[in-house]
């Protein structure tokens, strides 16, 4: 259920005692208790199977919680469609439409007319660095370039939450590393907040605020760390002593959730 009562102030999203158990009987998730702030850049880590992309989806109302209340701000619960953008694993374009097309669906879905929001389109596109690509077609694109569509898809709301399930985990590790420094930019110009579910300790102490390690299924919150490096962030804290030392830290509690659901 989706409740409106008792939202703390500042924060964008409040999952309070949610569970999820499916229809086959599998407990995938909860009791979870998380607050993420606005404008708060917030790392959900964890091995397979743990529930990360299933808070995801209680977060963007695809699934509903089987217990528990998922309260979003005021202003995303007026306008969830448009407040909300998803960035799936996969990069899930339309291979039919250009790239300025498959940008386009959110705001056809919204009834918006394309004259109307070209000019947006084009901002987005040039945001993730694909100005030049509008009219090409994914089959011509490689796959750091197809997840930079489906960014600039989800962006193209200008929405309040971004929530992004494993984006870049299929990607080798230099567009990987690329994509990493892109995102950090687009979250300092824009600032808005970002869940962001990653297997990687590595990329999840170099994109955020704060990790929050979730223990096996059902997934529950095990642990959270700050990550107090200075911005912006480059890869200078990528090969410093902080860093490894953040990394080295989560990676702790990371194997000590796991040990304690075997």
């Amino acid at each position: 259920m989706q409740s409106s009562s008792g939202h703390s102030a500042g924060s964008a999203v409040r999952l309070s005692g949610v569970t999820k158990t499916f229809a086959n009987g599998v407990h995938a998730l909860g009791p979870l208790d998380l607050t993420i702030g606005q404008g708060e850049f917030v790392s959900l880590l964890g091995s397979s199977g743990c529930g990360k992309s299933t808070a995801l989806r209680l977060v963007a109302g695809l699934t509903v919680p089987t217990t528990g209340h998922v309260e979003l701000a005021a202003a995303l619960r007026s306008t969830p469609r448009r407040s909300i953008g998803f960035v799936f694993q996969e990069p899930t374009l339309m291979p039919w439409a250009t790239v300025w097309d498959n940008v386009y669906l959110p705001m056809r879905l919204l009834r918006r007319p394309r004259a109307e929001v070209a000019g947006r389109i084009g901002e987005v596109l040039e945001s993730v660095g694909l100005s030049d690509f509008a009219a090409v077609y994914p089959r011509e694109l490689s796959g750091g370039m197809k997840m930079r569509v489906s960014l600039a898809r989800a962006l193209v709301t200008d929405p309040d939450i971004l929530l992004m399930d494993e984006p870049f985990a299929a990607l080798d590790e230099i567009t990987r590393f690329r994509l990493n420094n892109d995102l950090l930019e687009l979250w300092r110009r824009l600032r808005r907040t970002i869940v962001f579910v990653t297997h990687s300790v590595f990329e999840s102490v170099y994109l955020s605020q704060r990790v929050v390690v979730m223990t096996p299924r059902p997934g529950r919150v095990a642990s959270e760390f700050l990550i107090d490096a200075p911005e912006p962030r480059g890869e200078e804290f990528r090969t410093s002593t902080a860093y490894v030392a953040h990394c080295r830290s989560v990676s702790d509690a990371l194997a000590r959730a796991s040990a304690k659901a075997a």
